[in-house]
């Protein structure tokens, strides 16, 4: 049986780059994609959008936005399952499209993370600096930035399962908000102000769409950007082991998962705050919805 011609191409491109090291499972890559989508985008920028569009419509964008994200890593998955190569969507659109585009998004994708991570490590300084004040910033920005450039240079099974606990942190810390604050909904644990249980009174309290709907389209930058951090999946195919099995099944697992997240994250937010008192209008990180309902 003679190898097809994309088979060979994607066998031509793995020799032409460095030698790929398949030892990502698919519980690695659906917590490589949950670590990525879960961070400020559902920390901090989900109180925003409460308070732009009120309790419901931020439940409809979310899910407009996990709908979007969903049809997105379809796509990919598609392409990651037929060539698995290390480059992504940077070498199909070389491929399919030009090489002049996918050099372009290559490099792209690269400034994106770029400027993602810097944010990302000043965040972490700001957040270290409320329980250290007296030790500067620039110092945890270097910490945090020589420890993930550690994990990067380490091998594929190290760096997976790093990943694999670091974000289990930001699943179980989600988990426990949703637990709890559906606890407080029906009054099984007392809520501070709340002489009856809340229930869900307070995601219409202000009418259902307080703004109006052009907020819930005007707000999908932020939705989109929680979602960001998804397409991990199949820029890791190349190594994953049995991408054709793994990649599928990890895409369903951790857009599901995250569509919950986010979902059951907005309604506890809504149904306990107000949804004026959802935005980042306080000082500091301490501003979080997260930290105001905890």
């Amino acid at each position: 049986m003679q190898p097809s011609d994309n088979q060979l191409d994607a066998h031509q491109h793995q020799n032409s780059t460095a030698p790929l090291k398949r030892a990502m499972s698919t519980r690695h890559l659906v917590m490589l994609s949950l670590g990525g989508a879960i961070g400020t985008g559902l920390f901090l920028g989900s109180g925003e959008v409460i308070s732009q569009t009120g309790a419901i419509g931020a439940i409809i964008a979310y899910i407009l936005g996990g709908a979007i994200a969903y049809m997105v890593m379809l796509c990919l998955g598609e392409l990651a399952v037929h060539m698995p190569v290390s480059g992504s969507f940077g070498a199909y659109a070389k491929k399919y499209i030009s090489p002049s585009t996918g050099y372009m998004i290559s490099w792209m994708y690269w400034l994106t993370w770029t400027a993602t991570l810097g944010t990302e490590f000043t965040a972490a300084a700001l957040l270290m600096q409320e329980w250290f004040p007296q030790i500067s910033m620039w110092i945890w920005t270097i910490i945090f930035a020589v420890t993930i450039f550690g994990l990067n240079i380490s091998s594929t099974r190290i760096f997976a399962e790093s990943e694999f606990w670091l974000a289990l942190v930001k699943v179980v810390t989600v988990i426990v908000f949703i637990v709890l604050g559906l606890l407080a909904i029906f009054g099984l644990i007392p809520f501070h102000g709340a002489q009856t249980a809340p229930l869900f009174s307070n995601l219409t309290a202000q009418g259902w769409f307080p703004h109006g709907l052009i907020p819930i389209f005007t707000t999908m930058l932020i939705v989109n950007f929680a979602f960001s951090g998804t397409e991990l999946i199949g820029v890791a195919a190349g190594e994953t082991k049995d991408p054709a099995q793994n990649v599928p099944k990890a895409i369903n697992a951790a857009i599901w998962r995250l569509l919950i997240f986010f979902v059951g994250t907005i309604i506890v937010i809504s149904a306990l705050l107000p949804f004026q008192l959802a935005g980042l209008g306080g000082d500091g990180v301490s501003s979080s919805p997260f930290v105001t309902v905890f």
